[in-house]
């Protein structure tokens, strides 16, 4: 049911939604807001607004009574409606920016995805030709964030749903090295952790799909399973110059610091350090890209499990230090903002992280011209994070049609 309110009786802290005025005809930034000053009703005036829809479940203060209605003086001029005509052209054309820098690291992404589809596939029969395109393919990541001040975390939309070895390979090896970047490797290290992390799982080519996809795995079946580690140290044997610390991240990625992983039952320290990273990076993207996606959780849901239900398995420091730098929602985290609108955190930057980039839903907006409200500029924030089952159906299928997490990372200099 739709309330309708006359202009003259709103007053700040009323939610209304403008529905007789377009988009590009208004001053506004979005078509539904709270009412933060009696500038914004003049502002409606000037435009010849008589009545907007009003939702009381998302307003902070009623409309005045009828008996109440105040006629509020006129004092709205020219110059001040082109200034925010004027600010809201300047968002805009940062929007377009955003959206353009979104496309453009989906791109990066799917090339470099496909790549490491063609390393992984060049690894039994040409394997030195393998191993030189992904030392190519980490070059690229890692030059990209020495000197950046700050480090872009973009969720990537992809086509499909689907995804194999070479996605969980690329958000792997994308999410180790923003680790290994904020615990301060120097270059070289990051080179050694992206390589380690790209192989790491090389060896599950030789487990049958079965087993690898079964959640419920028996005793023989988990053995069959663990054993891909040694199948990984196979199959890079042929590397002869792969570097020791990226052939250990191959070997250990599934030791636990407290001595209950595998293959070797390794505890603490004795796991080497780029191992370590690789671990707490795995674990995070198997949470959120479970072969069953009925079964993902939420960027911040994957966190707050490592956190607070496996921080036995990961060094203490790393993981604290990984829960910082993807932030408190992480991208591809639904929120709930202040104004109660629903949005999908696109773009995290690790110099605010809790002012990330969010795309909003507006069943009113097609999807691909969804608008990107960027929280850096204060107008709102966000009040909770959400889990998507408790969303409408319509606004997850609009924010995250394909219901998975991958990331893209660039440096901000």
């Amino acid at each position: 049911m739709k309330h309708l309110v006359s202009v003259d009786r709103l007053q700040p802290g009323v939610f209304i939604s403008i529905t007789s005025v377009r988009w590009l005809d208004h001053p506004f930034l979005l078509n539904r807001f709270r009412l933060a000053d009696h500038e914004q009703i003049r502002v409606l005036r000037s435009l010849g607004v008589k009545e907007v829809e009003w939702d009381p479940a998302r307003s902070s203060a009623q409309p005045l009574p009828e008996a109440q209605s105040v006629e509020v003086e006129e004092d709205f001029s020219a110059t001040a409606m082109a200034s925010m005509l004027d600010s809201k052209r300047e968002r805009t054309e940062r929007i377009r920016q955003q959206r353009e820098s979104l496309a453009r690291c989906e791109r990066l992404y799917e090339q470099e995805a496909n790549g490491m589809q063609g390393i992984l596939q060049q690894l039994g029969s040409r394997p030195a030709e393998a191993h030189a395109h992904a030392r190519a393919t980490v070059g690229r990541l890692v030059n990209g964030l020495i000197g950046a001040q700050s480090v872009a975390i973009h969720l990537v939309n992809m086509k499909s749903k689907e995804a194999g070895a070479a996605q969980h390979a690329m958000n792997v090896t994308v999410l180790s090295l923003l680790l290994g970047k904020e615990a301060g490797l120097d270059a070289e290290q990051l080179r050694q952790l992206g390589l380690g992390a790209l192989f790491h799982d090389i060896g599950k080519v030789d487990v049958p799909a079965r087993v690898l996809r079964n959640p419920q795995r028996s005793p023989a079946e988990e053995q069959f399973y663990q054993a891909h580690v040694g199948y990984g140290i196979k199959h890079a044997a042929p590397m002869s110059d792969m570097a020791t610390p990226a052939r250990n991240i191959i070997a250990c990625h599934h030791e636990h610091w407290d001595g209950s992983g595998f293959p070797n039952r390794l505890a603490a320290t004795r796991i080497p350090l780029l191992a370590r990273m690789a671990a707490i990076a795995n674990r995070y993207d198997n949470l959120c890209n479970p072969f069953d996606l009925a079964q993902a959780r939420t960027p911040s849901e994957a966190v707050a499990h490592m956190f607070r239900h496996e921080a036995g398995h990961f060094d203490p420091e790393l993981l604290q230090l990984f829960v910082k730098t993807v932030g408190v929602y992480p991208p591809g985290c639904f929120v709930v903002l202040d104004d109660g609108s629903v949005g999908l955190v696109v773009e995290a930057n690790t110099a605010d992280l809790l002012r990330p980039l969010i795309m909003l839903y507006d069943p009113d907006v097609p999807r691909n011209e969804a608008l990107l409200i960027d929280l850096a500029d204060g107008a709102l924030k966000i009040e909770s994070a959400v889990n998507p089952g408790k969303l409408p159906l319509a606004a997850v299928e609009y924010l995250a049609p394909r219901g998975r997490v991958d990331y893209y990372i660039e440096g901000v200099h």
